[in-house]
């Protein structure tokens, strides 16, 4: 069994999650031994919240859930890669595909990512 080294940056490892199908990067968030734990138990992710401090489903609220197809771990064992199924088409809180919704190309910033719902109506 391979598994992050927690050890390394006091308790908390990147966590990035990736489209299965399309291999679109959709978030990165962290992830600590009981959310690493949770995942492997629930086949969704779980992440770590550094602002509330607290255990985080993703899609918990939203019924936006990552549904895990594939982990792959780096070789310094301290990021991990999810390979997921985005359930309900959005991975960022603000409501769009992704959470790298904005780009910066020719000195000009635009969105590069559709809007998928409308936060103020989910997170009431």
């Amino acid at each position: 069994m391979i598994r992050p080294d927690f050890e390394k940056m006091d308790g908390l490892v990147p966590a990035i999650a990736q489209d299965a199908e399309t291999g679109e990067v959709l978030m990165m968030a962290y992830m600590n031994e009981e959310s690493w734990n949770k995942t492997l138990e629930t086949g969704e992710v779980h992440y770590w919240s550094r602002s509330r401090q607290e255990l985080w489903h993703k899609g918990g609220t939203s019924g936006h859930i990552q549904a895990v197809k594939s982990i792959r771990i780096d070789c310094d064992d301290d990021t991990v890669l999810f390979l997921i199924d985005q359930i309900g088409g959005a991975a960022c809180h603000k409501g769009y595909r992704s959470c790298f919704y904005r780009e910066l190309a020719d000195g000009e910033v635009r969105e590069c990512s559709p809007l998928v719902f409308d936060p103020k109506e989910v997170y009431k």
